[in-house]
Order: C-alpha cells, then sequence, then structure tokens
C-alpha cells in the first residue's frame, strides 16, 4: 500500500504566523481577521521555510518536467484503468483509504499519472543490456496457474494435505476451510502468474514453482498470510527467451523503479533536460537531491 500510494507533499498551515502582523506589507490578503490580516508574502515566506512547503515545490517541478516531455506517452485512459484496478481491488473500502492517506480521487489520479510518466522516463532514458536479460531470464519461471487453500494453522493444513491425499476434493476442502475468502468458493485457483509477479509472497511463489502439473505441496507453506496448501494446475515448459521477453524486460524495469539511486539519477536527467532555474535563492536546494544547487541558480 505504502509503496504505490504514495502521499503527495501538503502545504500545511502554521501556528506560529504572528496574526498582529498587519503593518507587514505583501500584497493581496490571503486571510483577514478583526485587527488584522495574513498577506500572500507573508504566507509565501512561511512556506518556503518549511520542509513542507520546499517539497511541495519541488514535487511540482518533477512532475511539470515530466509531463513537459513524456506527456504523450501517457493517456487519460491508462490513468484511468490504473485507478479504476486500484478501486476495484479496495471496494467499499476505497474512499476511506484514500481518506487516510490524505488523498481525494483527483489527487490520487494525478499520483498515478505521476507514476505512469516516471515509468515512461525510466525506459527512454534507461536502457537494457543483454547482460541483464541474460541474468533476468535465468531465474524466470512462465505463468503457471494454481488453486490453494489457506488456513491460521499449520496443523490444520497438514491435515488437509492428509485428506488430499486420501483421495479428498480440493474444490470441497477448499470451500470449507480455506480463508481466502477471494477464491474459496472458485476452488482457491489464483489468477495465472510468474516469476515477476509482485502480489504473492516469496515463499509461496517458491514453493508453486516447484510442482509439476498435478502435484500437490507435502508441506504446508507458511507466508505472512497463513499457511497454504497449493495444487498445480498448469505449468507449463519454460520455453524461449524470445517468447518471454517482454516480460523479462518488464521485470528488470521494475527492479529498477525500486532501486532509489537508479531513479534518483532519472529525475535528475529529466530536470536537466528541463533547464529549471530558481529564481528565487532562499530556495536554491530544492532540488538539491537530484542535481547541483549551482545549475539552478540562474
Amino acid at each position: 500500500m505504502k509503496k504505490m500510494w504514495k502521499k503527495a507533499a501538503a502545504i500545511v498551515a502554521f501556528a506560529g504566523i504572528a496574526l498582529g502582523a498587519t503593518a507587514c506589507s505583501g500584497g493581496k490578503a490571503v486571510v483577514t481577521y478583526k485587527g488584522g490580516k495574513i498577506t500572500e508574502k507573508q504566507y509565501y515566506d512561511k512556506m518556503k521555510e518549511s520542509q513542507a512547503g520546499q517539497s511541495t515545490l519541488a514535487s511540482m517541478i518533477v512532475s511539470d518536467a515530466l509531463e513537459s516531455q513524456y506527456g504523450k506517452d501517457v493517456t487519460q485512459k491508462q490513468v484511468d484503468k490504473e485507478y479504476d484496478k486500484y478501486k476495484k481491488q479496495y471496494g467499499s473500502q476505497f474512499d476511506s483509504v484514500l481518506e487516510q492517506n490524505g488523498m481525494t480521487a483527483s489527487t490520487f489520479k494525478d499520483n498515478l499519472k505521476t507514476n505512469l510518466l516516471t515509468e515512461a522516463a525510466l525506459k527512454h532514458i534507461k536502457k537494457i543490456t543483454p547482460a541483464q536479460e541474460k541474468k533476468a531470464w535465468k531465474n524466470y519461471q512462465p505463468e503457471v496457474t494454481v488453486q490453494h487453500i489457506l488456513v491460521s494453522k499449520k496443523s490444520t493444513a497438514e491435515d488437509i494435505i492428509k485428506q488430499l491425499q486420501n483421495g479428498g476434493d480440493f474444490k470441497k476442502l477448499a470451500k470449507k476451510y480455506s480463508t481466502d475468502t477471494a477464491t474459496k468458493n472458485d476452488a482457491g485457483k489464483l489468477p495465472a502468474f510468474d516469476s515477476t509477479d509482485s502480489t504473492l509472497d516469496s515463499s509461496f511463489k517458491t514453493a508453486a514453482f516447484k510442482l509439476k502439473t498435478g502435484e500437490i505441496t507435502t508441506t504446508p507453506v507458511k507466508t505472512q498470510y497463513g499457511y497454504h496448501v497449493i495444487k498445480m494446475i498448469k505449468h507449463p515448459a519454460k520455453g524461449s527467451f524470445k517468447d518471454h521477453k517482454k516480460q523479462i524486460d518488464n521485470q528488470i524495469y521494475q527492479s529498477m523503479s525500486e532501486d532509489q539511486n537508479v531513479m534518483r539519477s532519472v529525475i535528475a536527467t529529466v530536470l536537466k533536460r528541463a533547464d529549471v532555474s530558481i529564481k528565487d535563492k532562499d530556495l536554491k536546494n530544492v532540488l538539491s537531491q537530484y542535481v547541483s544547487t549551482d545549475s539552478l541558480s540562474k
């Protein structure tokens, strides 16, 4: 959740703003009250002094630079598709999850678009090498389809395995025992997945990939969710690299996107190409995590 729902930096109100500063000049009033006002300049000065204000400005600059260079590569249809995916995933809790993360539907879509723009920038700036593909292919597992039964106790999982070994029906046992409400009424069947999948526990995937078609795990598989009994429905041959190049490349880019140093260098390249110029000397360090301050103050 924390990975994908990146909170946009929020400009916060400061209790330390002096309400009696009515004599200060600074243009149009943002707030008026009995005996005084807060001007745009006062508000701006407080914001630029704060970490939250500077983070917001940095986010705005990065987002605009990405939009300018890669906007043509990201459509509203793509953004809506990502949005609908999360909405479906969280169902009736979606609105409360948005609220908990300090977001609205609109700001969440903005974040999704920025994520997609960042992915586009990564793929344009960082090119995959044959060596990277060769390494990824060595560990790649093609899409498999499995059924599973999830329970909270190891002993329950062991009992289910015994029942299956004695001719028990997987579908009936899944419906009776499984705590996975999303799959228990469909014989515990999961959507097909390969080794690039990031939604399943690594222990689950490792155990599943060892099974041949028709085989069932002989011992319970422990994950953060409990204990699983897994049955392999379809485990195809690995095939050739050419058949899976797209998945392999996506896996490599996914790994890159999780590397902070790689992504920092990508954003740095985007900002350099944007030729950003910071006009306010008090904000000269706002992008220092990406580029040198000397190149921004002009």
